[in-house]
């Protein structure tokens, strides 16, 4: 999958799990998609793709934080 994260003991790509669910939030639809996979499944990749939410937002705010020390600010 050319190092995507996947669902372990899968190929399933957390990525297509997470875009089925906010596309489609229905569970029934998702397991009838892929009947693999499991609640367990799903719950850890909605922890992996909230984890990865965390680091995007905190680089961000490091990001600022380093900026306003130079006194460098930016147009909203």
């Amino acid at each position: 999958m050319v190092g995507k994260p996947v669902v372990k003991g899968t190929r399933i790509p957390v990525e297509l799990v997470t875009q089925h669910l906010a596309e489609t939030p229905d569970f029934d639809d998702l397991f009838q998609a892929f009947p693999h996979l499991t609640i367990e499944d799903v719950q850890a990749c909605l922890s992996y793709a909230h984890a990865q939410l965390e680091r995007q937002l905190e680089r961000s705010r490091r990001h600022r934080t380093a900026n306003a020390a130079l006194g460098i600010t930016t147009s909203t």
